[in-house]
């Protein structure tokens, strides 16, 4: 007997991803950006657990200028998609990925002296330079070398023959909930690229700005890039952004499906340590989906699903492989019928960000933490 091919099996939970919708974001997203301002997409964590590939390709025909990614692992495999795309490496390499600098032509993110000894050293093997882009701290205190420290590094990049600065940028700590410690950011990393004479921003990318701390940038001003992750999937991180304004849509949704359907008497305990008792004879749902593929146990007792459109509440804990829900008020439900976990159902919706704060957590870490056992459906054109 032939074992079918997994793409005809059912799906018992899945995540859609709208490649169509992700395109038209990304075009009304440039179209608000000043017409110098480049486009730097931010695709780390296979492009925030949507698909690298899909995604990064989509991106590329829409018109980024510069990908970013985590680490050489994600940059390789963006680079199987075709030569050319700059690509910038965001968190630091370990010595023995250097040479995947020359290799896959990446550049890199410097925060001290000795990475530019290394990567002057990589560039000399490969018989040319290295792109790379410094990284000012100005108070997030992760990567970077300190903003009072950048002109002595900046003049060590510049005496480095087999080096070639492609970029200058910062990270904002706070950028959607602390305006006056983002402002304070913007003011050392302005102060930190005067002292930084020489410096020409129509050559470099010159970027602090994400999809939560974007503000108006005057003709003046040294930015002439922006770096989006988020928002170009449809979600807004800050709603007081500049950006907030342009009305992206949702790429991702989220959806599982009824495996058991039953009745249970008032008294009953429900799921693992008891922690709901059903206050009336009740119908529960059995979903085909638990933390293992992405719902959050301290989702427990706290989220909503949609099922015919109603919205129906997850009783007692979230368990590995189910999570139980109160039916009762929805009439007809049957073994097959789809539970939309975020997305859209009929007039309903569950958002992102409310399903994650159900999680007690970030949309950013609730995308990331949509397993590898959920299979991604790509939607390539509305209505496909």
């Amino acid at each position: 007997m032939t074992t079918p091919s997994i793409t005809h099996r059912p799906l018992r939970c899945w995540a859609e991803i709208d490649l169509a919708a992700l395109e038209r974001n990304l075009r009304l997203i440039r179209a608000s950006l000043p017409a110098n301002i480049r486009y730097v997409a931010v695709v780390k964590a296979d492009a925030y657990g949507h698909g690298l590939h899909h995604v990064a390709a989509r991106l590329m025909h829409s018109g980024a200028d510069l990908f970013a990614v985590a680490n050489v692992t994600e940059a390789a495999a963006l680079r199987e998609l075709g030569p050319g795309w700059p690509i910038l490496v965001l968190s630091p390499l370990l010595p023995e990925e250097d040479h995947f600098l020359g290799d896959y032509d990446l550049a890199a993110t410097v925060s001290c002296p000795e990475e530019v000894a290394r990567f002057n050293a990589v560039g000399l093997a490969a018989g040319r330079a290295i792109s790379i882009h410094l990284k000012i701290d100005t108070g997030m205190g992760r990567l970077g070398v300190w903003h009072e420290q950048a002109e002595g590094l900046y003049q060590q990049i510049l005496a480095a023959p087999h080096v070639r600065l492609a970029g200058i940028y910062t990270h904002f700590a706070s950028p959607d909930d602390n305006v006056a410690f983002t402002h304070e950011q913007r003011r050392r990393f302005l102060a930190a690229l005067r002292r930084c004479t020489g410096i020409k921003p129509g050559e470099l990318f010159v970027h602090a700005d994400n999809s939560a701390g974007l503000e108006t940038m005057p003709d003046a001003s040294p930015f002439n890039a922006v770096r989006v992750g988020l928002l170009h999937f449809g979600i807004i991180p800050h709603p007081n952004s500049l950006l907030a304004q342009v009305h992206t849509e949702a790429v991702f949704s989220f959806h599982t499906r009824v495996g058991l359907v039953k009745r249970l008497p008032r008294g009953t305990s429900i799921s693992y340590g008891g922690t709901y008792t059903l206050e009336r004879d009740s119908t529960v749902s059995i979903l085909c989906a638990g933390y293992a593929d992405g719902i959050p146990r301290a989702a427990s007792n706290r989220a909503e699903v949609l099922i015919h459109g109603q919205r129906c509440p997850v009783l007692g804990r979230v368990t590995m492989d189910q999570t139980i829900v109160d039916t009762t008020d929805v009439p007809g439900v049957q073994i097959g019928d789809e539970a939309v976990l975020v997305g859209r159902q009929r007039d309903a919706k569950i958002s992102i960000t409310e399903f994650s704060r159900w999680g007690d957590t970030i949309p950013w870490e609730t995308l990331c933490s949509v397993t590898k056992r959920v299979p991604r459906v790509y939607r390539t054109v509305l209505g496909v």
